[in-house]
């Protein structure tokens, strides 16, 4: 389990360093002609990159699955994670850099999502169905405090000092750049024990016969079993898919929203995201008792309603305090949706179908991930001020909210019987 979790740790070194709270906000600040234009300009690679994601990763799980080579498409795609996050180091803090830059930080997030599908459905590999909540709320916190830890290695030697570590300096970008080796060498070294110790799976039983192509047809068919047969589960995935999406576009971008649209330095930004994921790592904790307490929908629907009602409020209020009090607020909430959100899907599984299942969530949780940054940079586009993309922001965790009322809550008994009571969906 340990083992396991420590690929969550180091990957944080990517989706909190990288993408969230450091290097997107260089480009946007500092290598971009300006913050709006960079913004946008990030918006839109990361909407092409959720494009790619949608089209490929449903398919990824299902053909590693089969071929009994789970681990195997872990270690590539996490190898390539850390290949696009080293070469960031290239990005020289002028605007003909942008685009290598963009283009590395979508790689990067592209393969992240790939890596995600495989090491998500290796959940059941390392738990039992009596742990695996238990299992999942541990990698979920430890995803939050590896990336707690980095930041402040990041914070205190590279970010803050004017000679920090290796005597780098801000010159030419030189101390962030430098940032961008070390969360790769730390997704590297953090993912090792995984590939040593957590054995491979074994094959599905279902042999690999088919192309890619084929692969869609199969997929297909499967999801029109679950429609006539696991309504419930195929309406949670639906409406998972959606409000997940938008808790990945404020991953993304709430350091660039810092920055830009509330004028936090890059020091500012840093110490926010500490402190943040500090909150956040709290908040998965204290809502998973309210979980076995309420039952994972009720805590679902209370945190989604809090990160619209914040999330609005911030769209209107000015000043650093405003982002300072709505920011971690909204931590206090990211975290009880992501683990009630595993725990809802293990309760409502089909026996004997879970890994189905939940590599199904794995990939469907970014098969719409362009909403999020379209919807961020076309409200950006639209009103013509980065405020205006948190409210596209909003809107999508919005309609995640929406489509979830309507999906019945699991027998919170433990009964995980979704066909019979799939008919009344």
């Amino acid at each position: 389990m340990i083992s396991w979790a420590l690929w969550d740790w180091g990957s944080a070194a990517f989706n909190t360093v990288i993408l969230t709270f450091v290097f997107t906000v260089y480009l946007t600040e500092s290598v971009a002609s300006d913050p709006k234009s960079g913004s946008e300009a990030l918006g839109l690679a990361l909407t092409i990159s959720g494009v790619c994601i949608a089209l490929v990763a449903p398919v990824t799980g299902q053909r590693s699955d089969a071929g009994g080579r789970r681990k195997r498409w872990l270690a590539v795609h996490t190898a390539l994670v850390v290949a696009s996050t080293a070469g960031l180091f290239f990005v020289h803090d002028a605007p003909q850099y942008l685009l290598l830059g963009l283009v590395l930080v979508s790689v990067g997030s592209v393969f992240s999502e790939f890596a995600t599908v495989n090491y998500n459905a290796m959940l059941l590999q390392v738990s039992t169905p009596a742990t695996i909540g238990r299992v999942s709320g541990f990698g979920w916190g430890m995803g939050y405090f590896g990336g707690l830890i980095a930041l402040v290695i990041v914070l205190i030697g590279f970010v803050q000092p004017e000679v920090g570590l290796f005597g780098v300096t801000s010159q030419d970008g030189l101390n962030i750049r430098v940032v961008a080796v070390f969360a790769a060498a730390w997704f590297a070294v953090f993912a090792l024990p995984l590939f040593f110790f957590v054995p491979e799976a074994e094959s599905s039983g279902e042999p690999l016969r088919h192309a890619i192509l084929g692969s869609y047809i199969v997929l297909g068919k499967r999801l029109a079993r679950m429609w006539r047969t696991e309504r419930r589960t195929l309406g949670f995935l639906v409406a998972s898919a959606l409000y997940r999406d938008g808790l990945a576009a404020i991953f993304t971008f709430g350091g660039v929203i810092a920055a830009g649209t509330f004028g936090f330095t890059a020091t500012e930004v840093v110490v926010f995201a500490i402190t943040a994921n500090l909150v956040a790592g709290l908040g998965a904790f204290l809502g998973g008792r309210a979980d076995d307490r309420f039952g994972p929908k009720t805590v679902i629907l209370a945190a989604l309603i809090g990160l619209v009602v914040v999330g609005s409020t911030l769209v209107a209020l000015p000043g650093k305090p405003s982002f300072w009090v709505g920011g971690l607020l909204l931590a206090i909430f990211l975290g009880p949706t992501q683990s009630a959100s595993r725990t809802f899907l293990a309760r409502i599984a089909t026996p004997g179908r879970e890994g189905e299942v939940f590599g199904l969530y794995a990939t469907t949780g970014r098969a719409v991930s362009f909403l999020g940054p379209l919807a961020f940079s076309g409200f950006i586009a639209l009103f013509g001020t980065q405020r205006a993309g948190m409210g596209g922001i909003v809107l999508i965790l919005l309609i995640g909210l929406l489509a979830m009322i309507p999906v019945a809550a699991p027998d919170h008994s433990g009964n995980t019987d979704d066909v019979a009571t799939s008919g009344a969906h």
